[in-house]
C-alpha cells in the first residue's frame, strides 16, 4: 500500500516544545496511511538534545550539517539545495516544516523541487517586540515572500494567527489554528515517591515547592523566577523553589540566585528526563516567559493537578482562564506573580478548586490524540484541494 509521506525540517532537535511535538506527532500518527520522517541540523546546546529519541521512536532521520539557527548565507545556500535533492529524490507528498529558520529554507526548497503540498506550523513567530528593529521587519519579510506559496499555516493559537495578519503574513484562510498538545498518560501516570525525590533533590522541609519547567534562556525568563521567589520567601520563609531545565543563562541566573540570598532554596534541576515526576515533587507551577506559542508545559503542569500562574501572553491565555483555571499576570509583573503563589498557599480552598479545573481543561482540550488527528485529517484536506491522489488500499 502507497503511504502519503510526510518530511519534516526542523532547525534543531534541542529540549522543547516544538521538537517535542513534532517528534510525538511522527511516532503517533498512522504509520499505515503516513510515512514521516524528520530531517534538522546537528547543533543541540545546553538545553538537551532529542535526536536520540527519534532514534529510539524509529522514525527516519536525516542530519544535515549546514541547517544551523545562525543567519549564515553560505550555509543556509548549501542547506536549502541539499534539502532540494532530498526532495527530488524522496518525492514526499508533503513537506511540513517547523522553527522559523528551517521554516523559510524548507518552504523555499520544497518549491523548488514542485513538492505537491507545503505546510509550516507557527509554533510562535520569531519576531517580536524584544527584537531590535532590523531583525524583527527582516524575520516578517522573508515570512511574507514565503507565504504566497505555503498551502496552509498550523498556528499553534489563536493569538498567533491574529499576530500574522496584523503583520500582513498570509490571509485569514492560510490558516488552521491545532492547538500544541500533550500526551496526557505519560502526565497522569507517574508513581514516583516525591518525599525521595524532592529529598534527592535537596528539597527538605514543610514547605510548599514553587516550581517550573523551562530554559535557561531569554525568552523563558528565568531571572523574573528568581526574582519571584526572592518576594514569595519574605511571606513564605520556608518555600522552596524549583528550577527543571538548562540553557545559556544558567550562570546568570546562579548569579541573581546567589546575589538574593536564596543559594538553599533555589533549586536548578537542570536537564532531566522525568518531568512528569518532577512536577509530583510541586505545590504551585509558574512560567515567565516573554513570549510563547502555545506552552505544552502548560497543561502538562494542569494534568499532574497544579495550579499554574503564568505571564498573560500569545497561547498562555488560550489555556488559562484567568481566576477559573489559573492566573495570567502581566509580564514582568514580579510583584504580582508573587502576590498570586502567596494567595494560592494561604488559600487551599482556592488551590484545590483552580487546580481541579485546570486539570479539567487539559483532560478536555489538550490531548495529544486530537491533535494527531486534527493534523492528518489536514494533510488529507490539502491533498484533495492540490488533486494529489494517495492510493489507500
Amino acid at each position: 500500500m502507497k503511504k502519503i509521506k510526510v518530511i519534516n525540517p526542523i532547525t534543531r532537535l534541542i529540549v522543547g516544545g516544538a521538537q517535542e511535538t513534532v517528534i510525538e506527532t511522527c511516532a503517533s500518527i498512522d504509520q499505515e496511511r503516513f510515512a514521516p520522517q524528520i530531517i534538522a541540523g546537528p547543533q543541540t546546546g545546553p538545553e538537551g538534545e532529542l535526536i536520540t529519541e527519534v532514534q529510539k521512536q524509529g522514525i527516519p532521520l536525516t542530519i544535515i550539517p549546514e541547517i544551523v539557527r545562525e543567519v549564515n548565507p553560505i550555509k543556509d545556500l548549501i542547506a536549502t539545495w541539499k534539502l532540494v535533492n532530498i526532495f527530488k529524490r524522496e518525492q514526499p507528498h508533503i513537506v511540513h516544516t517547523h522553527s522559523s529558520k528551517t521554516g523559510i529554507i524548507g518552504r523555499w526548497a520544497a518549491r523548488f523541487a514542485r513538492v505537491p503540498v507545503i505546510v509550516h506550523t507557527v509554533h510562535g513567530w520569531a519576531h517580536h517586540p524584544y527584537q531590535k528593529a532590523f531583525t524583527r521587519g527582516m524575520y516578517i519579510f522573508l515570512e511574507r515572500i514565503t507565504v504566497p506559496f505555503t498551502d496552509r499555516l498550523i498556528a499553534v493559537s489563536t493569538l498567533n494567527v491574529e499576530k500574522g495578519l496584523k503583520d500582513k503574513i498570509g490571509t485569514r484562510d492560510k490558516y488552521t489554528v491545532i492547538h500544541s498538545c500533550i500526551n496526557i498518560e505519560a502526565f497522569s501516570r507517574s508513581t514516583a515517591d516525591s518525599s525521595l525525590l524532592k529529598k534527592s533533590l535537596g528539597l527538605d522541609g514543610s514547605g510548599p515547592v514553587v516550581g517550573t519547567v523551562s530554559r535557561l534562556s531569554r525568552q523563558k525568563n528565568p531571572l523574573d523566577f528568581v526574582k519571584m521567589a526572592a518576594l514569595v520567601k519574605r511571606q513564605i520563609p520556608h518555600a522552596k523553589f524549583l528550577f527543571v531545565g538548562d540553557g545559556p543563562l544558567r550562570e546568570e541566573t546562579e548569579a541573581l540566585i546567589r546575589e538574593c540570598g536564596l543559594v538553599r532554596d533555589v533549586v536548578l534541576a537542570g536537564l532531566r528526563r522525568d518531568v512528569p515526576d518532577l512536577l509530583r515533587c510541586m505545590d504551585i507551577f509558574t512560567l515567565t516567559s516573554l513570549w510563547e506559542g502555545l506552552p505544552r508545559v502548560i497543561p502538562q503542569a494542569m494534568v499532574a493537578g497544579l495550579p499554574v500562574v503564568a505571564h498573560n501572553i500569545d497561547g498562555n491565555a488560550e489555556i488559562i482562564q484567568d481566576g477559573s483555571n489559573g492566573f495570567l499576570i502581566p509580564p514582568g509583573d514580579v510583584v504580582g506573580m508573587a502576590d498570586r503563589v502567596v494567595q494560592l498557599y494561604k488559600d487551599q480552598k482556592l488551590k484545590k478548586n483552580i487546580s481541579e479545573k485546570g486539570r479539567a481543561t487539559a483532560l478536555q482540550e489538550f490531548s495529544l490524540h486530537v491533535m494527531v488527528k486534527k493534523i492528518a485529517a489536514l494533510y488529507e484536506e490539502l491533498l484533495l484541494l492540490k488533486g494529489v491522489q494517495v492510493d489507500a488500499r
